[in-house]
């Protein structure tokens, strides 16, 4: 620790901001659905996610070690170039979380990390191998596999209970529900926390702080878990309504085998030291779940938004982490001008988001819902009509309707013409 240099010191506090804003951007991941459904409070559900996410901090390192040690090449990388993948990492999360996408914070940490390195030492500083293994064939596995995987999960539960009052069994799908998503935090925790770790260890690798391959020390364990903890606390409320009532309507069955799948797939990740999206995971996940109940559907055009996001983070985090880095080579008046860049630009997106502030009080207002997409209308309108009601063709209702008879009242009074 006394080798640390003020920049290190910058470098580290920058990881943990980003790891906070990692913690609040992907609170959706484990709670949207078990607060939607209403199996637990929103302040409640955020508090357990906060806890068990610490707790995850704490089962393994391999994927923080994947991080340090597998994305780049640490000869000839300089701190700055980890302070510049953070800012690009830091500004993606924040745009992104005041538009309310569920994007992938760990892809915004590659593209960042890639985009620094490549603006620093050039192409051969990327392992391209590893981000191919390691992090895209995981990005497109990853939602799809948990997408198939809830599918599966809500139609097996639907049939399993397909004799039962669907009310009577609520309430214990609610505390599935809960223990599911308990899960993900904890998951989460595994894999999320893991990467601020491994970003940690590789700015004290470049610092000379740490031997190359080490793994990450204690107090970078626990600062790294505390920090995701508390920004899982705070909870990314407009991340929490896109995923609980923007992408598909869910019911307590559904928001179980979608929670269930995606902790599956996070936890297997986690111990093959894949560096995975939960936050992909878990869409894919909601959306299966959406698709797996008959008559479910899914808002598509929520779900459009959200992929576009998807794939811009890796090359937009990668554009401004390079432009970052070009500034941090031109000595420390750039290193102040990018750290006063981070801080004006964070700035500017807190201001944007109190103009219409989303929170705990109305995260699961009916009137913060995403709209039905052209896919839902279209599907609604050929739905067909409920029993015993008759529809009149077309044609007939461009029919003339001829004028009725007259009245008894007009009959009784010659006087008085009749009316039609």
């Amino acid at each position: 620790m006394e080798h640390i240099t003020l920049l290190l010191a910058i470098v580290v506090v920058t990881a943990l901001v980003f790891d906070f804003t990692n913690g609040f951007h992907d609170t959706a991941n484990a709670m949207a659905t078990t607060i939607s459904t209403g199996a637990l409070k929103p302040k409640t559900a955020v508090a357990m996610s906060a806890v068990l996410n610490l707790v995850g901090a704490f089962l393994s390192v391999e994927v923080a070690k994947t991080i340090s040690g597998g994305i780049i090449n640490e000869e000839g990388i300089r701190t700055e170039v980890i302070f510049a993948a953070l800012v690009g990492a830091i500004l993606w999360n924040l745009l992104t979380w005041l538009l309310g996408l569920p994007s992938s914070s760990s892809h915004a940490l590659f593209g960042g990390l890639i985009g620094a390195a490549v603006m620093s030492a050039g192409w051969s500083s990327v392992n391209g191998s590893t981000v191919v293994t390691k992090v895209l064939l995981p990005a497109i596995a990853a939602p799809i596999v948990a997408g198939l995987a809830a599918t599966a999960a809500t139609r097996l539960t639907y049939r399993i209970g397909s004799r039962t009052d669907e009310k009577a069994t609520a309430k214990g799908y609610r505390a599935g529900q809960i223990a599911s998503a308990g899960l993900v935090s904890l998951a989460h925790g595994t894999n999320d926390a893991q990467k601020t770790m491994g970003v940690i260890t590789l700015a004290l690798v470049t610092g000379g702080v740490l031997a190359p391959g080490s793994n990450p020390p204690m107090w970078v364990i626990v600062a790294a878990g505390l920090a995701i903890a508390l920004g899982t606390y705070l909870g990314g409320w407009r991340i929490i309504r896109t995923m609980g009532k923007g992408l598909t309507d869910l019911r307590p069955p559904q928001g179980f085998a979608a929670q269930t799948s995606a902790a599956t797939v996070i936890l297997a990740s986690s111990h093959l030291g894949f560096s995975l999206s939960t936050t992909q995971s878990c869409s894919g996940a909601v959306m299966g779940a959406g698709l797996g109940r008959k008559g479910g559907v899914v808002r598509w055009s929520t779900a459009t938004r959200m992929f576009v996001a998807w794939g811009l983070t890796l090359p937009a985090a990668g554009l401004v982490g390079a432009g970052a880095e070009f500034l941090t080579k031109q000595g420390t008046w750039g290193i102040v001008a990018v750290a006063v860049l981070l801080v004006a630009g964070s700035g500017v997106i807190w201001a944007l988001s109190r103009r219409q502030p989303v929170d705990h009080t109305n995260v699961t207002a009916d009137e913060h819902a995403e709209p039905a997409g052209v896919v839902t209308t279209a599907i609604a309108a050929v739905t067909p009509p409920p029993a015993g009601v008759v529809v009149a063709p077309a044609d007939a209702l461009k029919t003339t309707i001829p004028a009725p008879a007259a009245t008894p009242v007009a009959a009784a009074d010659p006087a008085r013409p009749a009316t039609v």
